[in-house]
C-alpha cells in the first residue's frame, strides 16, 4: 500500500479537466478542432470562396453608407440652397438678388437662374450664321459646350466659340399660361384685414410705402382694406409714399424696384389701374 501511494502521488492523474471538456463537446457547448491538414482541397477552395463572399459584401455595405452619406451631405447644401433664395439673398455671394417671376440675378457676383419655355423649345444661333439650331432644351455643359436636345435624345453637340447666342421661343399663350399658375401657388394675406387675396380681382392693391427708413410692401384685398390702411397708417409728409413713385424717390432704403417685371411690378400697375377705375 505505501508503494501504490507512492506512485499516485508520482504520476498524479487529474481527470477533471478531461471530463469537463469531453461533456461540453458531447453537450455541443464547444467544437473541437479540427487540423487545416484533414480539409480536402474542395473545402479550401469553398472556404476562400465563403472569405471573398463575405470580404465583398463588407465592401458593398461600405459603398452603400458612403453613397448615403454622400446623398444626404448634397440634399442638406441644396435644402440650405433653397433657403437662401427664399430669402432673396445670392447662393454664391450672399448678396440681395433682383427676383422676378421667372428669373433671379445677383448683380454683384452675376449669379442667375430663369425658367425656360416648355412647348417650342429653343434656337441656338451660330456665329457663322445660317438657320439656327432648334430643339426641346439647350444646355451649355463643361468647357463651354452646348447641347441641344430633342425629345430625349442628344441632336447637336456645338463647341466653345461656335454659338452666338441662346434663343428661347415663348409664345404669349405660354407666358400667360405659367403667369397664371405662378400666382395661383402664391398665397397673399390682406395687410389690413388678414384674408387671402387675389391679385386679379378688382380692388387689389399692393403698395409700397416707408414709415421709417426702410421701404415695406403690403398686399391690400379691397378698396375699402386700402383706404383704412391709408388713414391707419399714413406716410411722412415729405415723402408721400402712396402717391409718388419709387424710382423717382431717394428718402428711403430700398427694397424693391418698381421697374423690375413679374411680381415686383404689380403694385404700380394694379395702384395705376384701380386708381384709374376708382377716379372713373
Amino acid at each position: 500500500m505505501p508503494f501504490l501511494l507512492f506512485l499516485k502521488r508520482l504520476f498524479p492523474h487529474d481527470t477533471s479537466g478531461a471530463a469537463t471538456q469531453r461533456d461540453a463537446y458531447n453537450h455541443g457547448d464547444a467544437v473541437p478542432p479540427v487540423s487545416p491538414a484533414l480539409f480536402r482541397d474542395q473545402e479550401h477552395e469553398r472556404i476562400e470562396e465563403n472569405m471573398r463572399v463575405i470580404n465583398e459584401d463588407s465592401a458593398v455595405k461600405r459603398s452603400h453608407k458612403s453613397a448615403a452619406r454622400e446623398v444626404r451631405e448634397a440634399a442638406e447644401r441644396s435644402l440650405k440652397h433653397l433657403h437662401i433664395l427664399q430669402r432673396g439673398r445670392c447662393p454664391q455671394c450672399g448678396d440681395p438678388l433682383r427676383q422676378h417671376l421667372f428669373i433671379s440675378v445677383c448683380d454683384s457676383c452675376g449669379w442667375a437662374s430663369w425658367s425656360t419655355p416648355k412647348k417650342n423649345g429653343v434656337k441656338v444661333h451660330l456665329v457663322q450664321g445660317g438657320d439656327p439650331v432648334t430643339g426641346d432644351a439647350a444646355y451649355v455643359v463643361k468647357n463651354g459646350v452646348t447641347v441641344v436636345r430633342r425629345g430625349e435624345f442628344v441632336f447637336a453637340r456645338l463647341p466653345h466659340g461656335a454659338v452666338s447666342w441662346i434663343e428661347y421661343v415663348w409664345t404669349e399663350a405660354e407666358m400667360r399660361e405659367r403667369e397664371r399658375g405662378m400666382r395661383e401657388r402664391l398665397i397673399i394675406d390682406c395687410g389690413w384685414c388678414g384674408k387671402e387675396t387675389d391679385p386679379e380681382s378688382d380692388g387689389f392693391h399692393l403698395v409700397q410705402v416707408a414709415f421709417g427708413t426702410t421701404q415695406e410692401r403690403y398686399c391690400l384685398c379691397s378698396d375699402e382694406c386700402y383706404e383704412a390702411f391709408r388713414k391707419m397708417y399714413p406716410s411722412r409728409i415729405h415723402r408721400d409714399c402712396y402717391d409718388r413713385d419709387c424710382d423717382d424717390c431717394d428718402l428711403c432704403l430700398k427694397r424693391y424696384q418698381s421697374e423690375s417685371t413679374g411680381i415686383r411690378t404689380l403694385p404700380k400697375d394694379f395702384l395705376k389701374v384701380n386708381s384709374g377705375s376708382s377716379r372713373k
